[in-house]
């Protein structure tokens, strides 16, 4: 009869030692909050370096745009170390998902919501912790090539106007070199005969902003909104595809957020983030509706 006492034997001797030491609660906390001051002051500071210069601020929009759901402070994390991710997870997800993480590959932080706490003064607030995650650039995964999939013009065009929160109307009396104009006073959009797809997406996506942006309690000032309704134009762009080069130039930030602090400056850009997501949410409304007609379609 064979012996595999050995084998056993074998097992022991490839077996992690383990440790006799206790479990360092207050070491672990302590490392915990170092990690987190670290993020939260990379957030800082990534916000301040894009409002200094324009073309880290059109960077952190490239971001934004893809990570549309993730808010501004994961979105500037992400442009510090990571800016040419596409899709993220964690370790584990990825390994639900069959992908495994190349060996030599960095993880990188976003922050997360844990538990909530009792402030100061009574009220409630929720604590954030760092969280690792990888690009899907840093797995084994081949789907990593593929390319984002687009609406055509035509249907593109139609999801902007979908659900719009004032009507849009062909012009022919617009000034010139203006292809589309919001009116607050008619809460109407205006916009030029005869433009090309593009054009036509561009100038609207930044109209709609405007219009998004207009409460109607009297405080709205279109000079004012106007950066952000060109931000929030720009990012569309981005998302579905339209071309952007040579159209968007962001030289004049500096003008505009240098003389805010970091807090400030996530501030204003939350702005513009939730009102490129009101405008996405319907188009992306009419294009999910577009798709399951389509599935229910019968077979010819």
């Amino acid at each position: 009869m064979s012996n595999f006492d050995d084998l056993f034997r074998q097992e022991q001797s490839q077996a992690a030692p383990i440790s006799d030491q206790p479990f360092d609660k207050e070491a672990w906390a302590q490392k915990k909050q170092e990690q987190r001051e670290a993020v939260y002051a990379l957030i800082d500071e990534t916000a301040t370096a894009v409002a200094r210069d324009g073309d880290t601020f059109q960077k952190y929009l490239d971001v934004q745009s893809r990570f549309d759901r993730y808010s501004v402070s994961n979105a500037l994390l992400i442009l510090a170390q990571k800016p040419e991710a596409t899709r993220i997870a964690d370790f584990d997800t990825w390994k639900e998902q069959g992908a495994y993480i190349r060996k030599k590959e960095s993880g990188f932080y976003i922050i997360e919501p844990g538990e909530e706490y009792q402030r100061a003064d009574g009220s409630t607030g929720i604590s954030y912790n760092p969280k690792k995650m990888f690009d899907i650039s840093q797995t084994g995964n081949s789907r990593k090539r593929e390319t984002p999939v687009h609406p055509d013009e035509r249907t593109r065009i139609k999801a902007l106007l979908a659900y719009a929160p004032v009507p849009v109307h062909i012009s022919d009396a617009l000034p010139s070199g203006v292809n589309a104009l919001y009116q607050p006073d008619t809460r109407e959009i205006q916009i030029r005969r005869g433009l090309d797809a593009n054009h036509i997406f561009r100038a609207l996506a930044q109209e709609l902003a405007q219009a998004e942006m207009d409460k109607g309690d009297g405080s709205y000032n279109r000079s004012e909104q106007g950066f952000r309704a060109y931000c929030v134009s720009y990012m569309l762009c981005k998302q579905y595809g339209v071309e952007t080069d040579g159209f968007y130039h962001f030289e004049g930030v500096p003008q505009m957020l240098e003389t805010l602090e970091p807090q400030e400056i996530r501030a204003e850009l939350s702005v513009i983030r939730e009102a490129a997501n009101e405008i996405s949410g319907r188009m992306n409304r009419m294009l999910n509706q577009q798709r399951q007609q389509k599935r229910q379609e019968p077979e010819r």
